[in-house]
């Protein structure tokens, strides 16, 4: 038989370790909120799984991530995996009986490596096809003062083709080495006539109107990274008329000033634009004639003077660029 002394001394016992319990219970689950929003916390997917490869844990980023998941290899440790247009760093951990995964979207990251890496294979390639691109050149001008009338058409489209090469070579080193603007006080009178001068050694076929701004007026800039960025958009403007079923074409660059920003709207007659999330990604390009850097120098050229390049919004096909005054 239990005494009265004994049963409360139970009883007693039975009370503390109910509260020790809570208390253990009160402290796993602080314990479990902090690894929760420490997972949480870590800019990349995570998923803690279990040895029969369910989920125990995860974060709001490996929930968005719900299809990659079921792709992933547990019994590798770290690999790169594409997904959805993109690509992840896989690392995988063993701890107990539960397996730790991470995914990083190195994108980023695997774009800029190739660049670089394209960058310098094309800058090699743009070296050693120089010189004797040079002296083509060099060949092509003595011939076109020797050479019959009814033949100096020939050369001079060999010419336009030189050109459309050295073009090319120019946009590849400056890509590979990086743009530095020398900015002088200038007039668009200057830029003009260098678009001019370009537009006369551009190979095209359809009659195409070009209207540029009449009036003068002071800028502040690099006259030739200027003069490349504008010719770059009324290139590209010829190459999409050319391609368009129209007999006919015109390319119109409007000029607009304020509060210390020059405005040029350039709008062509051409074919639409096909991808634009590809506009501003180098050597990526949708014609046969482009090398996929027009649009990127023209884009780091802006930014160079304070400004920046976008598509205008609405029935007319064109882009807007803005430049520091």
């Amino acid at each position: 038989m239990i005494s009265a002394e004994e049963l409360k001394a139970l009883i007693d016992q039975t009370y503390k370790v109910e509260e020790e319990y809570v208390a253990l219970r009160q402290s796993y689950n602080h314990l479990q909120s902090t690894i929760e929003q420490v997972i949480e916390f870590l800019p990349n997917a995570i998923w803690i799984v279990e040895s029969d490869g369910t989920i125990f844990l995860q974060n709001s980023q490996a929930k968005t991530l719900g299809e990659l998941f079921g792709t992933l290899r547990l019994d590798e440790e770290d690999y790169e995996v594409a997904f959805d247009e993109r690509a992840y760093l896989i690392k995988s951990a063993l701890h107990n009986d539960k397996r730790l995964l991470s995914a990083t979207d190195i994108t980023e990251q695997k774009r800029k490596e190739n660049l670089a890496t394209m960058g310098q294979m094309a800058a090699h390639l743009s070296h050693e096809i120089r010189n004797p691109i040079g002296s083509i050149a060099l060949l092509t001008s003595t011939l076109l003062k020797r050479v019959k009338e009814e033949n100096r058409p020939i050369v001079e489209e060999i010419q336009k083709s030189l050109y459309r090469i050295e073009r090319i070579i120019k946009a590849t080193l400056m890509f590979s080495k990086g743009i530095s603007a020398q900015k002088t006080p200038l007039r668009w009178i200057q830029i003009r006539e260098s678009l001019e001068n370009a537009i006369g050694y551009y190979s095209y076929g359809k009659k195409i109107t070009f209207r540029f701004p009449d009036e003068d007026f002071e800028m502040h800039g690099d006259l030739d990274l200027l003069s490349m960025l504008f010719s770059n958009f009324v290139f590209n403007a010829i190459d999409a008329i050319e391609l368009d079923d129209e007999e006919e074409g015109s390319i119109e660059i409007v000029h607009t000033s304020g509060e210390g920003i020059h405005t040029f709207e350039i709008y062509d007659t051409g074919i639409p634009i096909e991808n634009k999330k590809w506009l501003f990604e180098a050597f990526k390009s949708t014609k046969l004639r482009g090398n996929g850097l027009g649009l990127v120098l023209a884009k780091n050229i802006a930014a160079s003077h304070g400004g920046d390049i976008s598509v205008c919004e609405g029935e007319r096909k064109g882009f807007r660029i803005t430049l520091l005054r």
